[in-house]
């Protein structure tokens, strides 16, 4: 017997004895539903009536905590950590100067090692490519080099900070 998906009111319903099921008919439902995305379906046929369905199980909704603080030891010879900013609005002065921003999200490296001194300080002359500082990504050192000759005016960044894509890290000379 063909199966159709909309039963046709007028195909005679089938003869079946009382305790007879059509079990052809129930694995055609069967089909139907894995082989599309319904959770049910149901036929009827003059007093038969068919229901097959499947439960579907869904995962329970994931639910995030903030990352817990890191804090670092303090290196014996790290960089001191970006000043903060003024309470008086009158003390603040627009920064002047070429930002070089950090280009990925990571964690800021002013040296090479912990031994070693910083790439820059402020007042230092660079020169285009020079190494800048480190910005780690993926246990991968990426090292940030200067866009252009210049002077260091300010290091925006502390050692062993987390960066956002696009946060300036150093500025240089306008």
């Amino acid at each position: 017997m063909p199966l159709s998906k909309t039963p046709d009111s007028k195909t005679p319903a089938p003869k079946l004895k009382n305790d007879e099921i059509d079990t052809a008919l129930v694995r055609g439902l069967a089909d139907i539903l894995n082989d599309t995305d319904l959770t049910e379906i149901e036929v009827e046929r003059g007093d038969l009536k068919i229901r097959v369905a499947r439960e579907i199980t869904m995962a329970a909704p994931l639910q995030y905590a903030p990352a817990p603080a890191v804090h670092a030891a303090p290196a014996a010879h790290a960089a001191p950590a970006p000043a903060s900013m003024p309470s008086d609005p009158a003390a603040i002065v627009a920064k002047q100067g070429e930002e070089v921003k950090s280009p990925m999200v990571g964690t800021v490296y002013l040296q090479a090692s912990p031994e070693a001194p910083p790439f820059i300080s402020v007042g230092d002359k660079v020169k285009k490519g020079q190494t800048l500082l480190i910005v780690e990504a993926m246990k991968t050192m990426n090292p940030i080099q200067a866009p252009r000759d210049g002077v260091v005016v300010e290091v925006l960044v502390g050692d062993a900070q987390p960066v956002e894509f696009g946060e300036p890290l150093v500025l240089l000379e306008a």
